[in-house]
């Protein structure tokens, strides 16, 4: 009897299906285990087909499923004789696959959404109520409980602030060894804290605190971690999508860990909105203590010096603005953007291209590598709006810009925009504010 030909199934290749691609960050072309995938300018990949070896990894990471396998006829052909074959009971059934499922198995494992609660000598950073808000949404659509998570010494009264902004169970590690902030002692506790409870996603400020210990607990956890997100939300697989800006801020790309939790994330102060605070509200508070000798700790804090830089000016924290860029076209230009400040009430900001010129200091900078700000009114004077500006003010709640260029891109996201000579226009503006508060209404 002759035995039938066994048919090997073929591979086929990868190709990018049109208008699909999100440009979410080169997922597929870091997936590729052959180097076959190149990126063009707009973020999209480049199939290197005699490369490919159809492998599915760079069509299995595309989370917006534009890419597919492609077969020639002849592929074709085999395939549906194999189809066949299958149909008439010629092949196994397709067995389960054991590594998706123990994968699948170990993140069940993982629950519930927790916030890091910055603390400093007891007071909270603004940045972590407003992570609580974001957070309390993920945990909504995951139907998980939102945690908060207080180390520190003296910071009992946090837990209670924590329940007013949403969370409702607090893991609580209140020790003399936590009073002052160290990489070490704090690393330590939160990984006990993860190891012991499992959380799924995990939120930190982008703050120098959080950066430092959420890279620190990423790294020994053995997980992903995206920083200075700016958009957070889950897709139907419980995976979080992280949207930062990528490729210098010139695209935004959208980052997911879907093999490793707990997801976590970093998210600039003044990104997210501040929730409603609700002083009543009440939830459960999880006593925990980490075994940590002070004596094994290397780093010894002496003082705490408060950065006074700035005049102690805080650009994120105020309610307007007023910005100049490249266009105020020297230094001493920008004190008409104090004294137009100076009738508002609020503070001077810069781009990068003014800071970089060295006419503001960098404490000053809004935008990707400077501030995030989240003010009442934002005037943006002589700023054309690069991107990467535009990710550090987009979110205030009224911006005004003033450009001569009709075609500045900083106009697509202005409420009002004023095309003209910002030398002109901000003097009348100032002049203006004065005769209001002087009672004058011609």
């Amino acid at each position: 009897m002759t035995e039938a030909k066994k048919l090997k199934k073929p591979r086929g290749k990868a190709r990018l299906i049109e208008g699909k691609c999100i440009a979410c960050g080169a997922r597929c072309q870091s997936a590729c285990p052959v180097d076959a995938v190149e990126m063009n300018d707009a973020g999209e990949p480049l199939i290197l087909s005699e490369k490919c070896i159809g492998c599915l990894k760079c069509v299995k990471v595309c989370p917006a499923a534009a890419l597919e396998m492609f077969f020639t006829p002849e592929e074709q052909r085999i395939l549906e004789e194999l189809a066949k074959q299958q149909g008439a009971g010629a092949a196994p059934a397709e067995e389960v696959d054991e590594e998706e499922a123990a994968l699948a198995a170990k993140l069940s494992a993982y629950r519930d959404v927790w916030v890091f609660i910055e603390q400093t000598e007891g007071e909270a950073a603004k940045v972590s109520w407003e992570l609580l808000g974001v957070g309390a949404e993920l945990a909504k659509s995951i139907n998980v409980a939102l945690c908060a998570v207080v180390i520190g010494e003296g910071v009992g009264h946090l837990c209670q602030e924590a329940f007013s902004y949403g969370a409702s169970k607090v893991y609580l590690l209140d020790q003399p060894v936590f009073h002052y902030y160290r990489t070490e002692p704090y690393l330590n506790a939160f990984c006990y804290l993860i190891d012991k409870y499992k959380p799924e996603i995990v939120l930190m400020g982008a703050t120098g605190m959080g950066r430092d210990l959420a890279g620190a607990v990423a790294t020994r956890v053995k997980t992903g971690l995206t920083a200075d997100c700016t958009g957070l939300d889950v897709d139907d697989k419980r995976n979080l999508r992280q949207t930062r800006p990528a490729f210098g801020g010139n695209i935004m790309a959208t980052i997911m860990c879907d093999k490793f939790r707990p997801q976590m994330a970093t998210v600039r102060p003044h990104v997210m909105p501040m929730p409603e605070r609700r002083p009543a509200a009440s939830g459960e508070i999880v006593h925990e203590s980490c075994a940590i000798n002070e004596a094994d700790i290397l780093t010894k804090v002496l003082e705490i010096i408060k950065d006074t830089k700035g005049q102690g000016v805080d650009i994120a924290g105020a309610e307007f603005i007023v910005s100049g860029g490249r266009g105020m076209m020297a230094p001493e230009n920008f004190s008409l953007l104090q004294e137009l400040a100076d009738e508002l009430g609020g503070v001077v900001g810069a781009s990068r291209s003014a800071v970089d010129a060295g006419w503001m200091p960098h404490e000053r900078q809004v935008g990707q590598t400077g501030k995030t700000v989240r003010p009442k009114i934002y005037i943006a004077c002589g700023i054309s709006g690069a991107i990467q500006h535009l990710v550090g003010m987009q979110d205030s709640d009224v911006i005004i810009a003033i450009n001569r260029d009709r075609e500045a891109p900083i106009f697509a996201v202005a409420t009002y925009g004023i095309v003209g000579d910002l030398f002109q226009i901000v003097p009348a503006i100032t002049d203006r504010l004065r005769e209001l508060k002087q009672g004058k209404t011609v």
